[in-house]
């Protein structure tokens, strides 16, 4: 086994590996009567892979295109969105939601709340994140006084609700989106305050602020996102002052930020984001808990965030970090490097090694191989990948690496044949995290969680604070969760993540929000003025 000086210094070495992907180009724009004023530029990793809200709606969002009935607030409470108000009866069978006054979509039409019950009603099935509520019915409400409000039937309470409320999944879109056969989505009008004036896809989305209800001008009326999946391209736009919001850099990017003076600044937060191996646990080579517990103790965590991520801080003792403090438990034993250990439990397990004591033979005889799938639109995820391949060879495991696309994951849960996933995992999704580990770990899994896995305690205090029954109880029942996760290990964690963003001296820097949920562009401002066009800035209208 290599000297960890040595080991890590390897490691380091793989800090220049990126890939690229395409996908088909499909275009629609709108007419465009906004005034001549600097365009914000924004550049990121993610693509649009279609119109769906499935699809895309996280960039719909985050460009604040689209709204929810509810919103979140930073530290994930239930705030209001397009509904200013709501409520509950005493048995958490009916929820009321009254729409705010004068809302309209970005073609002028009101925003009513049939339209509201028709998007609720399409986000009740998958993977609709209200598929995993137990939505009874969904009806209009009449009104004396002409507010639109509507009512959400359960059959049984469920405590998740207004998280499930806040997804991208349930926004609520203008019947003009739709083509004439009603099914067929054609455009994207939603009621934010931005209205979409170009779209083509997979790379380029452009917005412009839209003042249907007659509020305040913000400094940002237009702004315009680009997929750029080579980390090292956005790195470059950062720098040349082509973008002025760069996401997702990389570990290298920022290690040279740090030494050299750029003309962009880095605002930075920590983020409920997690790097993490799926793993099939209803496969024989990995159904048995002390097979998965080996794998993680043959990853040297502390290497990986030290020499690739360049923030040893982010090394995962556990699921979740201590910026979430509900859901992180600092008294369990955490997750360590241990290659004696991990060589012990795969012989506890069965296993024996080959002849010439290099690799390892399963409870049946067969050599053990296995294959990890990964993606390159977290650039960071192809070098960690490699990085493990090693780390396991070490304990005398090889390991095949596949580097496809992101939704390759998700297919190989479905047809069964992922053997280990290498994601990287937002649980603030929904703004409750209850909600997003309930979707992840609950019987039968989920495309980005647990797979061939059972464990009746996680899932019984997962379904508890779920429903609300465990409310008084919560604490107890997270720790519950927390504690069988880590213990039988269906998802392993491999390093947190915080969100690093260079930001152009062309705007003020912005405050990050810690849920990835936003851009927040109607609350930036422009460092020199109220964002009426200047000579120095670009005119792209």
């Amino acid at each position: 086994m290599p000297h960890p000086w040595t080991r890590r210094r390897w490691l380091s070495t793989l800090g220049s590996a990126a890939a690229a992907s395409a996908l088909p180009a499909r275009a629609w724009a709108t007419d465009d009567s906004a005034p001549a004023t600097r365009q914000l530029e924004i550049a990121g990793p993610w693509e649009m892979s279609g119109l769906a809200l499935a699809q895309s709606g996280h960039l719909y969002q985050k460009l604040q295109v689209i709204e929810t009935l509810l919103e979140a607030s930073s530290v994930g409470q239930p705030a209001a969105g397009l509904a200013t108000t709501w409520s509950q009866s005493p048995d958490g069978l009916r929820w009321q939601f009254d729409l705010r006054p004068g809302a309209r979509f970005h073609d002028g039409s009101r925003v009513r709340a049939a339209d509201a019950v028709a998007a609720l009603q399409a986000a009740t099935q998958a993977p609709g994140a209200l598929s995993q509520a137990p939505v009874a019915g969904l009806r209009v409400l009449a009104s004396a006084d002409g507010r639109e409000s509507l009512e959400i039937l359960l059959h049984r309470p469920h405590a998740t609700l207004p998280s499930l409320l806040a997804h991208f999944s349930t926004a609520v879109l203008a019947p003009g989106s739709w083509a004439p056969d009603g099914r067929t989505l054609v455009r994207i009008l939603g009621s934010g305050p931005y209205r979409i004036t170009r779209l083509e896809a997979p790379q380029r989305l452009e917005v412009a602020w839209f003042d249907g209800e007659g509020g305040p001008a913000p400094q940002i009326r237009r702004a315009g996102y680009l997929a750029v999946g080579r980390a090292e391209t956005r790195a470059l736009m950062a720098a040349s002052g082509q973008a002025d919001l760069v996401f997702a850099l990389d570990p290298a990017s920022l290690a040279k930020w740090r030494r050299t003076v750029s003309p962009a600044r880095l605002a930075s937060v920590t983020v409920p984001r997690v790097m993490a191996l799926k793993l099939n646990a209803g496969a024989p080579v990995l159904s048995d808990a002390r097979v998965r517990q080996a794998l993680s103790l043959a990853i040297d965590r502390e290497g990986i965030a030290s020499a690739i991520l360049r923030d040893p801080g982010l090394a995962a003792t556990q699921l979740l970090p201590p910026t979430v403090p509900d859901w992180h438990d600092p008294s369990l034993p955490p997750l360590t490097f241990d290659l004696e250990r991990a060589a012990g439990l795969l012989r506890a397990a069965g296993w024996r090694r080959s002849a010439d004591g290099r690799h390892w033979r399963d409870v049946t005889g067969q050599p053990v191989t296995l294959t990890l799938r990964t993606f390159p639109d977290r650039p960071e995820l192809p070098i960690v990948a490699t990085a493990l391949q090693e780390q396991w060879r070490q304990l005398g495991l090889p390991v095949r690496v596949s580097i496809g696309n992101s939704g390759d994951i998700p297919l190989g849960h479905r047809d069964g044949s992922l053997q280990i996933g290498l994601m990287a995992r937002n649980y603030a999704s929904t703004p409750d995290l209850t909600a997003s580990l309930w979707q992840d770990f609950r019987p039968g899994g989920h495309d980005w969680g647990a797979m061939g896995w059972q464990s009746p305690p996680v899932w019984d205090a997962l379904a508890a604070l779920n429903s609300g029954a465990g409310l008084d109880r919560a604490a107890a029942l997270r720790r519950q969760v927390v504690q069988g996760l880590q213990r039988d290990l269906p998802v392993i964690p491999v390093a947190w993540y915080r969100q690093h963003v260079a930001v152009s001296r062309r705007v003020q820097r912005p405050v990050l929000d810690p849920l990835e949920r936003s851009y927040r562009l109607s609350a930036l401002r422009w460092t020199d003025g109220d964002g009426a066009f200047a000579s120095r800035g670009k005119d792209h209208t």
